[in-house]
């Protein structure tokens, strides 16, 4: 029975790897996920998304994945450890501080995503099956776009919808670069409407928070996401996980943390 068992096991790894090799993918880039004729220049040149998909599947889960950069830097990209997985990764760029507020950042965040709910099926998406992402900045606009549920709300659009929220190395407590603009020093803690930690409720959708180690990540973002958790577990939220990856830095995270996302969602039966 035991030797019967292991070929079963060894026919589905099989059956699942071909399926997975055979899976073509293609990239379109520089989408725009904004118009209008009142848009500036800094919004035709930024406000564009890049989409990895695979063309010979249907209702595929997708992957919504910011860039960091700390909202004054960066450039839309999809991580490697992401791609040939079964998944769609969407890539959005995004205004940058100083040329315009950090809440802008946000706004933009915000258009993104409502864009990729509205048009995910005619890259053989599953608008059911929307995983928020994104690191260190980028993880801080999911988190944003999410847990403010009035932003999405604007639009028509209810942020619980999304399948699950996963942001790496995200702040919880308002930006360091929201303080900067004010005139507050990075290591001076606040919590406003700016914060993903002012929204914490009882019904988000599943969360799982990644942060590397807490002896070398950046600014207690360990402890700050920490503390997220914590308090969404308060208020009775029962979906929620979090996960330090001993040893990585603020940057090194990112590569394990992706093989933690692809499980996660495979746990819940995204992939």
């Amino acid at each position: 029975m035991k030797a019967f068992k292991f070929v079963l096991t060894v026919c589905a790894v099989f059956v699942t790897t071909l399926c997975v090799a055979q899976t073509t993918y293609t990239l379109e880039k520089n989408i725009a996920y904004k118009s209008g004729d009142d848009l500036t220049a800094y919004e035709k040149e930024r406000c564009k998304l890049d989409i990895y998909y695979p063309t010979n599947v249907t209702n595929a889960p997708t992957i919504v994945w910011f860039h960091g950069g700390g909202l004054t830097g960066g450039e839309k990209s999809i991580p490697e450890e992401l791609k040939n997985q079964g998944a769609i990764i969407v890539a959005p760029n995004y205004r940058l501080s100083p040329k315009v507020k950090s809440t802008e950042c946000i706004e933009d965040a915000v258009a993104a995503t409502a864009w990729i709910m509205q048009n995910i099926e005619k890259y053989h998406g599953d608008p059911k099956k929307i995983v928020m992402s994104g690191h260190s900045a980028g993880g801080y606009l999911s988190m944003m776009v999410i847990m403010n549920r009035i932003y999405l709300a604007k639009l028509g659009i209810n942020a619980n919808q999304v399948a699950a929220l996963v942001p790496f190395s995200g702040h919880t407590i308002t930006h360091f670069t929201t303080r900067q603009e004010r005139g507050i020093p990075g290591t001076q803690p606040v919590i406003d409407k700016y914060a993903p930690l002012y929204y914490v409720r009882k019904d988000t959708p599943p969360v799982l928070l990644i942060t590397g180690d807490r002896e070398k990540e950046m600014l207690g973002r360990y402890e700050e996401n920490a503390y997220f958790y914590r308090m969404l577990k308060v208020t009775g939220n029962t979906d929620v996980e979090i996960k330090e990856l001993k040893g990585e830095d603020h940057g090194s995270m990112v590569a394990p943390g992706c093989k933690v996302l692809l499980a996660y969602m495979k746990e819940k039966g995204l992939l």
